[in-house]
């Protein structure tokens, strides 16, 4: 009978703990609600990313008005972020990363010896050499230049620091890679390339509907200006005096 009586007060509590932990979750959640407010505290007026109009593309670097400029101790400065992994010295050993003594204008993959990550090798093969562009576009984002790189660096999108730090990098061991000729495309402002010059029919055609006549009008005036017959100039003497 006693036993009995056991199994009833370990039932028992156990059902009293369910029951517990039941009421304890109804009422802390009646206490606990959250409700969305009727008006938020702050606004954020955000454009959409269509009514912003569409990104400006950023020139490359004109490497032969840029470079001779370039801060070199600027450039230093900024290499003192890479030194965590590469060694730049002539000679030296390679670290977390290879090597960049005379990386500049030399073969990717240029250390022997190095593990080089696959991307790297398949990069190699579409762009074998470290060009400036090529330089500049890895350093700015290098998971987006070579996906799957196995550089850590998130990428220097400053382009200021970027042209110090190319500069930097061609002064240590690179000083006989060739600055090339300024490019007028690559300025500032530079017209962009393979742009189409409107026909004469057409800036007629544009003229005609700005000032409210038909298309069909204005091309019938242009031809006719065109087809009309010029009277011959007057005789005039040759002899001096006249």
């Amino acid at each position: 009978m006693s036993g009995d009586l056991k199994l009833n007060k370990i039932f028992g509590a156990g059902l009293g703990t369910v029951f517990a932990i039941l009421v304890v979750q109804q009422v802390s959640s009646a206490v606990y609600t959250t409700r969305a407010p009727e008006k938020m505290g702050y606004f954020v007026d955000a454009p959409e990313e269509a009514a912003s109009g569409p990104a400006e593309v950023e020139l490359a670097p004109d490497w032969g008005m840029v470079l001779p400029a370039a801060d070199l101790a600027a450039g230093e400065a900024a290499f003192a972020r890479c030194q965590a992994c590469h060694n730049i010295a002539a000679g030296g050993a390679d670290g977390i990363g290879p090597n960049l003594f005379g990386v500049v204008g030399g073969p990717v993959m240029h250390r022997a010896g190095f593990a080089y990550s696959d991307a790297m090798a398949a990069h190699k093969a579409e762009a074998p050499a470290w060009g400036y562009d090529q330089l500049d576009q890895f350093i700015t984002a290098p998971n987006r230049y070579v996906p799957g790189t196995k550089m850590s660096f998130a990428g220097l999108r400053d382009t200021p620091t970027r042209i110090n730090l190319i500069a930097y990098l061609r002064s240590q061991g690179s000083a006989g890679y060739a600055i090339p000729a300024s490019d007028p495309a690559r300025q500032p402002g530079a017209a962009p390339a393979g742009g189409d010059v409107p026909a004469e029919g057409a800036v007629a055609e544009t003229a005609a509907t700005e000032s409210g006549a038909a298309p069909a009008e204005a091309a019938t005036g242009a031809a006719t200006t065109q087809t009309a017959p010029v009277a011959p100039p007057a005789a005039t003497s040759a002899a001096p005096g006249n």
